[in-house]
Order: C-alpha cells, then structure tokens, then sequence
C-alpha cells in the first residue's frame, strides 16, 4: 500500500476531520459521514430530470426499476472510488497521472475537464430555467447571474468542509421536501408504484429512455470527486483504522445514493401521476413540465417548488462540479491555481457557450443544450471507470484491500453496461452529425475523433495490464532511506524580509532575529505602491517613494545597532514579482513574510502576495502572523 505523497488531494482541506477527536462514539461515527451526500447531488441535477420526466410522462411507473438498478451500479462504483482514496490515500486523477504516459494523461484529462464544462452546461441551465420560471427573469440574464455562484463556493471553501457538507445537504433536504410535496399532491397509485420495480421493458421507445435513464446516472466527476472527499477524514493507517472506514464510508454512500434514488424516483413518479395518467406523453422539456403542472393538479405551489427544486439542484452540483474541476487540475498537473479564478474557468467555458446558443437560436435550444450536455458526459465516462477498476483491483498498491472476485466481477459487467449504452448514444448522436452536414472535411473530422476516442479508450484497459507494477513516481519514496534523510543543518546567511510597515513587520522582525546568527545578513525589502511607481518604476521619485526610502533606512539603522548587517532594497510596480527579483539577485536563503489577514473577497481584491510569491522563488518562505 501507498504511504502518504507530498502532493495531496484537496490539499487545504486534506485530512482536516480528525474522527479520533469527537468525544462519543456516535459523533466518532458521525465524523466519517458527508463526502458521499456532496457525491450524491451529480445524481440529480438538472441533467437527469429530462430522463426522469420522459420516462414518467411516457410509461407512468413502469421503469422505477431502471432507476433502482442504476443505482446500484452507481453504489458499486462509487464505493470502490472511496476505497482507492482511503486505501492509496490518491485520487483517481493522481494515480492517473502515476501510471499512463503523458501524451494519454493529457488527453485524459482534456476530456475530463470537458466532462466538467458539460456537467456544469446542465447546472447553469437548471438554475436558469428554475429562475426563468420562478421569477419570470429570461434565461440569458439567468445564465449570467450563475457567476455570482464564484463568491458563495470561497465563501463556503473558507469555512471548512463541514460547514460545505451542511451548505449541501440542506439544499438536498430541500429538493426532497419539494417532491414529497409533489407526490402528496398528485396523489400516485402505491399498487402501481410498486409494480413498477418488476423488470418490464413495454417498447422500444423504452429501451431507449431507459438507456439514457442509465446512460445519465452515473456521472465520471463523481468518480474523480468521492476519492479526493474521502481523504478529508484523517485515519491512521493500521489495517483495523482503514477497514473501519471503509465501512463507514460504504455507510455513508449507501445513505446518500439512496436519497437521490429517491428523488428521481420522485420525479418519474410524480410524471406518472401528473402528465401519464392525464394522457400528456409528450412531456419531455422542463418548462412543460413545470407548466403542466398547476392546471392539472389544481395547485399553484406544484410548479413552484418543481422550480425551486430545480434551482437547488442546479446550484448544489455546481459547488461539487468546482471541486471535481480543482481535483481534475491538480490531479493531472499537479497544478494548484486560485480557487476563484479556477471556479471562473469553469463557469465561463459553461456561460459562453450557453449564451451564444441563447443569442443565436433562443430559448429553444435549451433542452438541446442538456442533451448534448449528457452526451458529452458519456463520451469522458469509459475513461473514469475503467483506470478505476484497474486502481482498485491492483494487489501490489491495494495488499488485502483489493477487490475481491465477485466484486471485480460485478465491477466489469456495470462497466461493460455502462460503457455499451454509452457508446450507442455516442455513435447514434455522431450518425446524426454525419446526416445533418455534406462537408466532407467536417465527417472526417468526426471519424477521427471517434476512432481517437475509441483508441484511447483501449490504452486506458490494456496499459496497466502490460506495464509493471512499479513505477518511478509513485513509488520513489520506497527507495529513500531514511538513513539519507540526515544532514549537517546549515544557518541561513542571507535572510529577506518583506516589510510594508504596518505593524506586521514587528512580527517579521522578531521572526528574522530568532533565525539569525551572528554572520547572518539581512535584506529589508519594501515595495512603493504609488501610481507614479507603477508607472514609471525605479524613475519615479515621488514623495511617497522618498519616504518609503527613509523609513527603510530607520530599519537598516535600527539592524546595524543590534550588530546584524543589513542592506534596504525599494521595489516598485508588482510586488510579488518585485520581491522574487530582488530575493535572486542577492541570493537569499529564506524569506520572512507577513500575513495580510485578508479572507475571502479580500484575497481576491487585494492579491495573494505570498501564493504568488513562493511560486517566483526556490527558497523556504516563512510566514509571520
């Protein structure tokens, strides 16, 4: 088994729930629970409910079954995502990353951060619509308004994973408060209900709702998502600890798939009610739905918590969708950005797309936009299930926590369901796009990228099979002896210190003199931040860069008098790109920075001086709070 990497999962919240501090037993257990109800949102968003509606509307309750047995595969699956992140303690993105060569893990990730844009396409959408319809407010200001989401998620990041968790399972409770309302006022036949959990395929027609009920359910973000969640829990690492989690995590996912079982249960149930047995079969869009369903039940509140559903499904995928993206990003890359500017990204390749459709064609693309949304979603899941089976099936990296027979068995089968009905919609959704054009360049394009999918798709199933067990990434650390890790500890010569003269820099003062020693040199650096300094750099010699120049020469004379020698270095325009020059061309060894205090929109406002600044340079950096 893996020991733990330095480069973690959702490294600012990895392991940041210790269970062993709750002080009962319940709350031990308790502690453990949440990660799979942030996975379970990706099984209703607004993507799904197209299924669900169609189904309903057309075959009443005729496949809840489909539902049930779609769940279950996405249990199994999810379940053995949770155990690769406890057992190896990587995401899935991560072992990625450790096993396939870099021309494939580049293209797997390509289409995972496609798969990201489209589950967020259908988020956007969703809450649009449920804003459209709730509030009257047209969808192409609906989509935009989604960019406010970016605050929420830092503002929800900052306050812990718990506090996330909550944020998420109120807004569950919430779309599951709606359609029990919904199920109560529509009044389903129970005997009915319950008939429709015996197999029964009426039609064709049905296969082919009952594919994209099955096709939608298991969502590949999900699978990148629940192995990162997981390692938030801190366990140690004896067998009995991880067992234990194991189990409790199996717990958790069995909870929180069953209520989103539930509500596209609801939903299905509540078309039957409503549009099946009132012979509307043709409700497939979610504003007809929503239409619908006040003359036919009589009750003005049946559409308006259809929308208020709507919105709170759309926004909770999109907190879990911005994770996925981080964990995806820095999985594949190993590449940590902003999490704003990440969640822009992600929110932007969704909004510009959704807006120009809307300006060009108007609202009524917008249920072809969800369809082509989940289209693009099966196209990236072959490649999440596959590695992953493969990850958690591997002895060598798994010992006594691998799969057993049964469960690898059961694993291949829902991948091969999975991955056959996905490539049917795939390839029937490429036949009508080689229909619908004469450009001969255009079908050869869409060929090639079918057969590029399809050989990637082989590469993923057959290369950990053919490679060996090993290799240099992933297990480098087993070949460090711990003997090598002793060293002569060497003193810092040459110490800088980043000073704004605020009432930090007593702080970064009293730090730099308790790692100095006699022959250690400091230098005292001080960015001038007036318009002229940024406009002309070191030419500028405004009054504020005068005075800035004395108040650092206090500083050198107040060193001198402690015996210490020091230098004072003025930097003007960017500060964090300031501070990195002037660290290399004297060629410090450690640098002294104080904390801004910023939270939240502060980090954005203002700058994150001392992220942008221990990624310029090659020295430790010590913060002073």
């Amino acid at each position: 088994m893996n020991h733990k990497h330095p480069d973690t999962s959702l490294s600012e919240v990895h392991q940041s729930i210790d269970p062993a501090k709750a002080k009962t037993p319940w709350r031990k257990i308790a502690a453990f629970f949440g990660p799979a109800y942030l996975v379970s949102v990706g099984y209703m968003d607004p993507g799904n409910w197209a299924t669900d509606i169609a189904g309903g509307s057309q075959f009443g309750y005729k496949l809840i079954w489909v539902l049930l047995m779609s769940n279950i595969m996405a249990l199994l699956l999810q379940s053995i995502s949770a155990r690769l992140g406890i057992v190896q303690g990587r995401d899935l993105a991560q072992c990625n990353r450790e096993t396939y060569p870099r021309a494939v893990n580049f293209a797997l990730y390509i289409l995972a951060e496609i798969a990201i844009a489209a589950c967020d396409l259908a988020e956007v959408l969703g809450v649009a619509i449920g804003l459209n319809l709730l509030l009257g407010i047209p969808l192409i200001y609906g989509v935009l308004i989604t960019l406010l989401d970016t605050v929420l998620l830092l503002y929800l990041q900052k306050l812990g994973m718990r506090k996330l968790e909550a944020f998420i399972i109120a807004l569950i409770s919430i779309i599951g408060i709606c359609f029990i309302t919904e199920i109560f006022l529509s009044k389903p036949d129970v005997g009915d209900i319950a008939k429709g959990f015996v197999p029964y395929m009426p039609n064709h027609a049905a296969l082919y709702i009952a594919i994209g009920i099955i096709g939608a359910t298991v969502m590949p973000h999900n699978l990148y998502l629940h192995s990162a969640l997981v390692q938030t829990r801190k366990v140690n690492r004896d067998d009995r600890s991880i067992k234990r989690a194991l189990k409790l995590n199996t717990i958790d996912s069995a909870i929180a798939l069953n209520l989103a079982f539930f509500v596209n249960a609801a939903i299905l149930i509540m078309a039957g009610a409503v549009f099946y047995t009132s012979g509307n079969f043709g409700v497939a869009s979610l504003q007809d739905a929503y239409k619908l369903l006040t003359p036919l039940l009589g009750n003005k509140w049946a559409s308006h918590l259809f929308a208020i559903a709507l919105i709170a499904a759309g926004q909770s995928s999109t907190v879990t969708g911005t994770l996925a993206g981080q964990i995806i990003m820095e999985g594949y890359l190993r590449l940590r950005i902003n999490p704003v500017i990440r969640r822009l990204i992600t929110r932007l390749l969704a909004i510009v797309p959704a807006v120009i459709v809307l300006l060009v064609a108007g609202d009524q693309m917008v249920d072809e936009m969800l369809v082509f949304s989940q289209v693009l979603l099966s196209m990236q899941l072959a490649f999440a299930v596959i590695p992953l089976i493969l990850f958690v099936s591997d002895k060598h990296k798994m010992g006594k926590f691998a799969i057993g027979t049964y469960t690898k068995i059961a694993s291949w089968l829902i991948a091969a369901v999975i991955v056959v009905l996905n490539l049917k919609l795939v390839m029937e959704t490429v036949e009508q796009w080689m229909a619908a054009t004469d450009n001969l360049l255009v079908k050869v394009l869409i060929l090639a990228g079918v057969a590029g999918l399809i050989a990637l798709l082989l590469i993923s199933f057959f290369y950990p099979l053919l490679r060996k067990h090993k290799t240099a990434d992933s297990n480098i650390h087993e070949n460090i002896q711990v003997s090598s890790l002793h060293t002569d500890v060497q003193p810092f010569s040459k110490i800088a210190l980043a000073l704004d003269y605020s009432d930090k820099d007593r702080k970064v003062i009293q730090y730099a003199m308790q790692m100095a020693n006699p022959g250690t040199t400091f230098i005292l650096i001080h960015i001038v931040e007036s318009v002229s300094a940024r406009m002309m750099g070191n030419e500028a010699l405004d009054q504020e860069a005068r005075r800035d120049e004395e108040q650092l020469d206090k500083y050198v004379q107040f060193f001198s008098q402690k015996q210490f020698t020091a230098t004072g270095v003025l930097g003007f325009k960017k500060r964090s790109r300031e501070i990195a020059r002037i660290i290399k061309e004297n060629d410090c060894d450690l640098l002294i920075i104080g904390s801004h205090g910023h939270k939240a929109v502060g980090d954005w406002l203002f700058g994150e001086t001392i992220n942008s600044v221990r990624h310029m340079i090659r020295i430790p950096v010590f913060i002073a709070r």
